[in-house]
């Protein structure tokens, strides 16, 4: 069951839209395994009639790979018949953004894909790689775009991009009503009764741009390495919203074309003084 208590602030123009972030728990180098998992996510999503599904960084391969080789055995190119299977089994009003191991020209990349009904709509390749990542992926070059889709205009990042404050901003002032972030966050030691750190992040930056992001983080131990299974809905206002089931969180995100008029005379894109700073 989805949630039926959507996100405030609402204006007579203000549209809702059916979010989840599904954490799954991929194999190692298992790529037939993991397209599978995908797969199922995706035909949930479907029967629940969801409209915006956001699934883990690195679904198709699992995180910790163990060198260029494994790697390259569970990557799949974007023009790989699988893409368009699951495009296929959307509704005409649903959009997913899975991360995938991309295999393209001989190079690796660390890929968000974006797809809808009639195909794929966009690919984001990760743009700021983290530790171990550097070692196997080639950095993306592309500046993220925000992507016309059934949901709106969406802006995708992942991971550690969302760390660097002049992303999801480059993204609000392109224009994106929410942003998809696929995750592996590692669990790291936080006070008793905080968010993670990342989530703190994402907050801060729906918050500061009044952008919607959606953060789908893994689950499930990896060569001994525990995740923050930290996936979270968060409104334009900054607040994590939504409804917790299992692995998945399920929100009523609203979205408002004024969300960026913040008082009479403020708004927070149009008040930006990028000559000073």
């Amino acid at each position: 069951m989805m949630p039926n208590e959507p996100t405030a602030p609402e204006t007579p123009e203000t549209r809702h839209v059916r979010v989840r972030c599904h954490e799954l728990a991929p194999q190692l180098g298992q790529l037939s395994a993991n397209l599978t998992m995908i797969e199922d996510a995706i035909r949930a999503a479907v029967i629940d009639e969801v409209d915006l599904l956001v699934l883990p960084e690195l679904s198709t391969s699992g995180y910790y790979l163990r060198g260029k080789d494994e790697a390259t055995s569970c990557a799949i190119p974007i023009a790989h018949p699988i893409l368009e299977r699951w495009a296929g089994l959307l509704s005409p009003n649903m959009t997913v953004v899975v991360g995938i191991c991309e295999s393209r020209d001989e190079a690796l990349f660390n890929t968000a894909v974006t797809l809808g009904s009639g195909g794929v709509l966009g690919v984001y390749r990760k743009t700021h790689l983290w530790d171990g990542e550097l070692t196997i992926f080639t950095a993306g070059q592309d500046r993220p775009a925000v992507t016309e889709t059934p949901v709106g205009r969406l802006g995708v990042l992942i991971c550690y991009d969302l760390e660097f404050p002049e992303m999801p901003r480059f993204l609000a002032v392109g224009g994106a009503e929410m942003i998809a972030v696929p995750t592996n966050w590692p669990l790291v030691p936080k006070p008793s009764g905080e968010h993670a750190p990342e989530v703190i992040q994402a907050m801060a930056a729906a918050r500061s741009s009044r952008v919607a992001i959606a953060c789908c983080d893994r689950r499930g131990a990896e060569l001994h390495n525990e995740w923050t299974q930290g996936s979270s809905i968060i409104g334009s206002d900054g607040w994590p919203t939504g409804t917790l089931s299992g692995d998945r969180v399920d929100a009523l995100l609203a979205i408002d074309p004024h969300r960026t008029t913040i008082s009479p005379r403020n708004n927070v894109i149009q008040d930006r003084r990028p000559a000073l700073y």
